[in-house]
């Protein structure tokens, strides 16, 4: 008895089974990822209302930029759908609305002496650099998840499989355009 077309039959079975745990792997471990980033934008939110509060104190030429930072952070704390990648998009674009207004208001809390020199305000300027540096190595990490899920469920079989999965393509976490321009401290403070 020959068996040869078992054994290729098995080897074939083996191999999609192990690309099939893959794609789940990658998918969790993006997940995983994501929750990551998560972690790091409630840090960075919950620390934001304190350089509010701090910074409201020095700066009443600055509300519509404070204004700006609160409607963002309520925004980026709303809960969204992990699985949904046009709704993973959006809560990331959101984040990273959220850090470009933060640098803007950075910038402007160093045009003002008073704020600068008072205590709380530069240990929470520390922190929230620190919580910034965590969340752009969150960001790598998501982003290397992502790249491996979508190389698993784009290749040959991964094409086939993804739907006995339920993977689909993640969204890269990437800046907007706001965040990639230059700040320019005149234009804020002016």
């Amino acid at each position: 008895m020959n068996y040869t077309p078992y054994i290729v039959v098995s080897v074939v079975l083996i191999g999609l089974y192990s690309w099939y745990a893959r794609i789940i792997g990658r998918k969790n471990r993006a997940r995983e990822a994501l929750s990551g980033i998560d972690v790091q934008l409630k840090k960075r939110s919950n620390l934001i209302p304190n350089i509010l509060t701090i910074a409201k104190k020095f700066m009443e030429h600055e509300k519509e930029l404070i204004t700006g930072v609160t409607q963002l952070r309520t925004q980026v704390d709303e809960n969204y759908d992990k699985g949904d990648p046009e709704s993973v998009k959006t809560h990331l674009q959101a984040a990273g609305a959220l850090g470009s207004n933060m640098s803007r208001l950075m910038v402007a809390v160093e045009a003002y002496p008073d704020l600068t020199s008072n205590e709380p305000m530069l240990q929470a300027q520390k922190t929230y650099n620190e919580v910034e540096a965590q969340i752009a190595a969150a960001r790598r990490f998501y982003n290397a998840s992502v790249t491996q899920l979508n190389n698993s469920i784009e290749i040959f079989p991964g094409n086939l499989l993804a739907g006995l999965t339920n993977a689909r393509v993640m969204p890269f976490y990437e800046t907007d355009e706001a965040s990639k321009a230059v700040i320019e401290a005149g234009s804020i403070l002016n």
